[in-house]
């Protein structure tokens, strides 16, 4: 752990720094070059409830509970500098039930930084770092539901109606930063996550909490250069770190870029095998050839030992200064991991540019079947007119969803139709924007076959965000 003379410097050399960096920003790209704060990604105004909902198809009576997702979100001016992940975090939920959509929500994240602008009133709570703002993930942890975000601010806790209850360090039990994607065993329940924060280049954090969120315990791991590791993985025994040549940049904060997380060359891409109750002389770390993972589909163990990650890997990402994730995705890929030869093989599954990969999470760390993603778009805006894909692992078959000419899907999450249907039995479901009517739709799929189910809709646009969840309704 850092000392307290490197923690006081540390506190002390920081102001120094973001006062070049306030300075340098007044150079960047002002608001109105930015593609992420125009067209579809024009940030809404006003917190809405709308109860007259319209509803095509049938909504299926079994969905009793709420579809969540937040993004980025930018209250006034955004200013120079803005980059898409950083904007005030905002989250838009549908109430599923008796077959009926109840209404439809979207509210802030009652931020200190978001009322210090003007916004709303800021929740109370616990904070840590520079900023509190969260926009990253909502899903329910225990019995609550919690807004996410990696690297800086603590958790945020929401009500029923998805307004901002407190900050929370999870009772006391977290020390640093969070994530925006803990991974569930489904066996034990505990949550696992791999955790990271800007002003400590040389170490990350494994959290591991109970089913119900409490802290149970927290291992510090060396690094180096300061990796952005946005998402973990979890097999029976290990908890997977992907420690990529994505790492904090000083120059480019300095320069005053809000998000200041560049493509390092010179960095040493490897994953990291750490037992669920090791230490960090127990990681074992094997080399990968360089690239970058946002997002893991799902990981298990064969019968060998060797671990299986599915994830959707990138040539290289945030390679220059860019105002959003710009790079050179690589599709689907099934990456073998063997702890005994420390070696990484990496076998394409599909080759299409594809993002969001989500499997029945009820089999997450055990072999399965289906996983579905989101066809992704090389347009200025990130967005296009993509499909929805479903991968059969074991035929290898993949089909498609289309929405129509101008409908950019977001995340899609898969909801079972009961505790105990078989894998893939039940639907998928995300917002749909459709640009050229300046609408959205909760769509709600077949999750093996993707035929339409029912749609719900919405007489806006949803500003693309980042990730949804099915919460149930056990979290009102």
């Amino acid at each position: 752990m850092a000392s307290v003379i490197e923690k006081t410097i540390r506190k002390a050399v920081a102001p120094a720094i973001m006062t070049v960096a306030g300075i340098n920003r007044r150079r960047l790209d002002d608001a109105d070059e930015n593609p992420f704060l125009h067209g579809v990604h024009t940030p809404m105004k006003s917190e809405l409830t709308l109860t007259d909902l319209t509803v095509t198809g049938t909504i299926p009576t079994e969905l009793d509970g709420r579809y969540v997702r937040i993004g980025p979100n930018p209250f006034g001016e955004a200013g120079n500098g803005h980059h898409w992940f950083i904007g005030d975090g905002m989250v838009h939920g549908i109430r599923l039930k008796d077959g009926k959509a109840e209404w439809y929500r979207n509210r802030y994240i009652k931020s200190r930084e978001l009322e210090g602008k003007g916004g709303p009133a800021a929740a109370p709570g616990p904070r840590r770092g520079f900023s509190d703002t969260v926009n990253t993930n909502v899903l329910g942890v225990g019995d609550k539901i919690m807004a996410l975000v990696e690297a800086g601010s603590y958790p945020v806790e929401l009500d029923g109606n998805l307004e901002s209850v407190a900050y929370s360090n999870f009772g006391g039990g977290l020390a640093g930063s969070f994530t925006a994607h803990p991974h569930q065993c489904p066996e034990t329940g505990e949550h696992h996550a791999i955790c990271y924060q800007g002003d400590e280049a040389d170490r990350i954090r494994h959290v591991v909490l109970d089913k119900q969120g409490t802290v149970l315990r927290e291992t510090v791991i060396p690094v180096a250069h300061g990796p952005s590791i946005h998402d973990c993985a979890l097999t029976r025994n290990y908890a997977i770190i992907l420690d990529l040549p994505v790492t904090f940049s000083m120059k480019a904060l300095l320069a005053g870029h809000k998000f200041p997380y560049r493509w390092n060359r010179e960095h040493q891409a490897r994953v990291g095998l750490i037992p669920r109750t090791g230490s960090a002389d127990d990681v074992i770390w094997c080399n990968v050839d360089p690239c970058y993972v946002f997002h893991v589909g799902n990981s298990f163990e064969d019968g060998t030992g060797r671990v299986i990650m599915d994830v959707c890997a990138y040539e290289t990402i945030f390679d220059g200064d860019m105002p959003g994730p710009y790079g050179h995705p690589l599709g689907l890929e099934r990456w073998t991991i063997d702890p005994a030869a420390g070696s990484v093989e990496r076998v394409t599954l599909d080759e299409t540019a594809q993002e969001f990969p989500r499997p029945d999470e009820r089999y997450f760390t055990k072999p399965y079947r289906y996983l579905w993603s989101d066809g992704i778009s090389g347009e200025a805006d990130f967005f296009g007119s993509m499909p929805i894909y479903r991968h059969d692992l074991e035929t290898g078959e993949r089909i498609a969803h289309y929405f129509g000419e101008g409908s950019m899907p977001g995340e899609f999450v898969f909801v079972p139709r009961s505790a105990s249907a078989p894998e893939g039995d039940g639907w998928v479901m995300g917002y749909v924007v459709n640009r050229n009517a300046g609408t959205t739709s909760l769509e709600i799929l077949d999750a093996v076959s993707l035929e339409p189910v029912a749609s719900v809709h919405i007489p806006h646009i949803i500003p693309p965000g980042f990730h949804g969840n099915w919460i149930a309704a056990s979290h009102d």
